[in-house]
């Protein structure tokens, strides 16, 4: 947590002394029409591929399109209520996440969940026949995603090395686009790659995506969108960032799709230099580098870009909104090794491993060893402030597509309660007489983990109240779970842990 606050202060930081550096002025950038522009792409933002709508088989637009408006009809996309610098702000793009089962995503302090798409040897209910038809188009998209990406790095890594003559590149107009023929494709393991090879198979190895981030915006219905501040390019739909949460160097591929028809009647802009705003665009720059003119590189309905390998490190991008109202869908390599049901699951399993149950259904703790202790007190507050409150602070918006995390969030509360029975026992013990030689080392091991757990759910519980929770539809509406009331015999610790804070300091005192 530390870190990850360091490190946005160092990009607000930076922000600032670039901003003030700018003063009144605006750094320059290139669009198409502009004389340079194909020279600074291929120069300054090579990793950047733009494959044209008209490249993209004709099956996989009318697919991935009808989908797109399956989801926005049946009320599947949702503005989340993200948490920057200690306030909650909702997005101006309403999102829904659809991926492997059990997976997750998270950005900005948010954990989302995935609608999962239809994986063989699992059991999917959705809501609607044709919520699932639409998360199958988004799988089939992703398998193309995959294909185009495969070879879009083969053919990068063979344009750089020059390398065997059976990888031969031929040269081909400017237009970005890898020569991509069709391969099969499976769903394959999301662990990162050992490391790299020099032949042209590894890159065919890469993890595939495990997810997609569908995004949904209307400009129209969006008048107070931030104006782009470096380069003068406009509106944006989508702040300048690195996305988040990705396997080192892993691609980024986009499906952009604006549907032009339902802006009509909308005056264009006129712009003599520049972008287009009637149009949207995908903006790029070098990450806080002020000598390298950015681009803005306008996107027609049914475009896709790829921002291969590390380029997503070591640039920016954003969003820069058009007239139109526009879904994109947003192929990623979460970094899933804290970030799945099945993970979380085997840290339960870990923790618990510490409860022993007599016959005569008794309970005490298997081993207060202080290392062990330490273990099952941070698990205890991973599963509860990074999977049941993220998720039920979301509302009930899951069961618009699919019922597949209820049963599990029911089981990870379950696990959560016994975990609740062990602080418990723990503090019995350390309340013990004949504690006295370890109980120091006990307090100072569960005193900052309890301090941490009072925090957060007083924060949880405050941010479930706000003004901007407050507003949402009831069935979108935050939820302070788990939650009870001080008398709840139920559960055997309150749900303030002052008193028991103020009970380990005073002990703590006394022994020192």
């Amino acid at each position: 947590m530390k870190r990850r606050g360091g490190g946005e202060r160092e990009k607000e930081a930076k922000k600032q002394k670039l901003l003030e550096e700018l003063g009144e002025s605006h750094l320059p950038y290139l669009t198409p029409k502009d004389p340079g522009f194909d020279k600074l792409w291929k120069r300054k933002y090579s990793k950047l591929i733009l494959r044209s709508a008209e490249k993209i088989p004709k099956e996989i637009h009318e697919r991935v399109q009808e989908a797109f408006l399956i989801l926005r009809r049946f009320g599947c996309f949702f503005q989340d209520l993200v948490r920057i610098k200690g306030k909650d702000f909702f997005t101006p793009v309403s999102r829904i996440l659809i991926g492997n089962p059990g997976c997750t995503y998270k950005y900005l302090n948010t954990r989302l969940f995935t609608v999962p798409w239809p994986v063989e040897s699992y059991e999917i209910n959705y809501s609607h026949p044709e919520i699932s038809q639409a998360c199958k188009a988004f799988i089939n998209l992703n398998d193309y995603m995959h294909r185009e990406t495969a070879w879009a790095l083969q053919e990068q890594k063979l344009t750089e090395t020059k390398e065997p003559e059976d990888c031969a590149v031929t040269n081909r107009p400017l237009d970005y686009t890898p020569s991509i023929t069709a391969a099969g494709s499976v769903l394959r393991d999301q662990s990162p790659p050992r490391g790299p090879k020099n032949d042209c198979s590894d890159l065919k190895e890469r993890p595939s995506y495990n997810l997609t981030l569908l995004n949904y915006m209307d400009p129209q219905q969006m008048p107070f969108l931030k104006q782009e501040p470096y380069f003068g390019m406009g509106k944006m739909a989508v702040s300048w960032h690195h996305d988040e949460n990705l396997v080192e160097s892993s691609t980024v591929a986009v499906y952009s799709y604006s549907c032009q028809d339902s802006a009509t009647g909308v005056p264009e802009e006129e712009t003599s230099n520049g972008r287009d705003p009637s149009v949207w665009h995908v903006g790029l720059k070098i990450a806080w580098d002020i000598q390298t003119p950015g681009l803005a590189v306008p996107l027609c309905p049914g475009d896709s870009y790829f921002m291969l390998d590390d380029m997503n490190m070591t640039h920016q991008h954003c969003v820069l909104a058009g007239l139109c109202p526009r879904f994109s869908s947003t192929h990623r390599v979460a970094e899933c090794s804290k970030g799945t049901l099945h993970y979380i699951l085997g840290q339960c399993n870990t923790a618990l491993q510490n409860l022993q149950t007599t016959d005569t259904k008794s309970t005490s703790l298997q081993s207060l060893d202080v290392a062990v202790i330490k273990r099952v007190e941070e698990i205890h507050n991973e599963v509860e402030f990074e999977w049941l409150r993220q998720f039920w602070f979301q509302g009930k918006r899951y069961r618009k597509c699919t019922d597949w995390w209820h049963k599990p969030m029911a089981s990870l509360e379950e696990f959560w309660r016994k975990m609740e029975l062990m602080t418990s026992l723990l503090l019995d013990e350390i309340r013990k007489e004949q504690m006295e030689e370890q109980r120091n080392k006990c307090i100072d091991c569960i005193l900052p983990l309890l301090i941490q757990r009072h925090e957060l759910r007083k924060e949880w519980l405050a941010r479930c109240h706000s003004y901007p929770a407050e507003s949402l539809p009831e069935d979108e509406k935050p939820e302070c779970r788990p939650y009870w009331e001080e008398d709840d015999p139920n559960l055997p610790l309150p749900f303030d842990l002052d008193d028991i804070i103020d009970d380990l300091e005073r002990l703590q005192k006394v022994e020192s």
